[in-house]
């Protein structure tokens, strides 16, 4: 592995926090696949529909301070982080070049 999965969460938790849809989106690969857990669940796949669901995200849920960060398995990382809906926890699962491959989210139990 060339690459910190943490540093790469770090990352993306910054871009989500600063509104910056473009960073965020750059951190995906291009098969990237999202499963939200919010609102009954949903899986997003495809660059438009990445966008589109990031769009929305960022409008109702901005992301505010870090809650938590640890390894998970081989390459991956969960991090929990605070919305205005409350506590949410991602898990990051990267490429082999360090881009998000699939990301897990919901609230925090």
């Amino acid at each position: 592995m060339s690459f910190d999965p943490m540093a790469v969460a770090v990352d993306w938790l910054d871009a989500y926090r600063a509104g910056d849809i473009d960073a965020i989106l750059e951190l995906y690969a291009d098969d990237a696949v999202v499963h939200c857990g919010c609102a009954g669940g949903q899986t997003i796949t495809g660059r438009e529909a990445l966008r589109a669901y990031w769009v929305d995200r960022l409008r109702k849920y901005p992301a505010g301070t870090l809650d938590d960060l640890n390894p998970w398995q081989n390459d991956g990382t969960v991090i929990s982080y605070i919305t205005s809906a409350g506590v949410m926890s991602a898990l990051l699962a990267f490429d082999a070049t360090g881009r998000i491959k699939e990301l897990d989210c919901s609230p925090s139990h």
